[in-house]
């Protein structure tokens, strides 16, 4: 069955990078979002195996939208990765204490993106 990603991250270029490269190597179905906002409405209507979330954006930050789709019941158990450039440990270790699944550093490559990602979820 083909995964359902969805990518929440307000710069463009980012957001069409991720999802070239997992529809391209892995034949993942990517939803994408520019606001935490907009992500949230996206999650709540559809059904997905997973959500990338930028930490860093303007007006709801991604520990914030993370937490607010803590609290909708439809969408508390959907894994979500952060996407993140701080690289400090107490920082990241500040992430998963939230109750992220995994943090992946930006910049990452491409094509170590689908291999990150299965490792986080454990998916084979």
């Amino acid at each position: 069955m083909t995964k359902r990603i969805l990518v929440i991250d307000d710069e463009d270029n980012v957001r069409e990078i991720i999802q070239i490269s997992l529809e391209a190597a892995a034949g993942w179905n990517v939803l994408t979002a520019s606001s935490g906002g907009e992500g949230i409405e996206i999650a709540t209507s559809e059904s997905l195996d997973a959500i990338l979330l930028d930490v860093m954006m303007p007006h709801m930050d991604g520990p914030t939208t993370f937490m607010q789709l803590q609290a909708i019941p439809a969408t508390r158990d959907i894994p979500t990765i952060l996407l993140t450039a701080k690289a400090q440990r107490t920082e990241q270790q500040q992430f998963i204490n939230l109750g992220v699944s995994g943090i992946i550093t930006k910049p990452f490559l491409p094509q170590d993106l689908v291999n990150n990602i299965c490792r986080i979820l454990n998916w084979n």
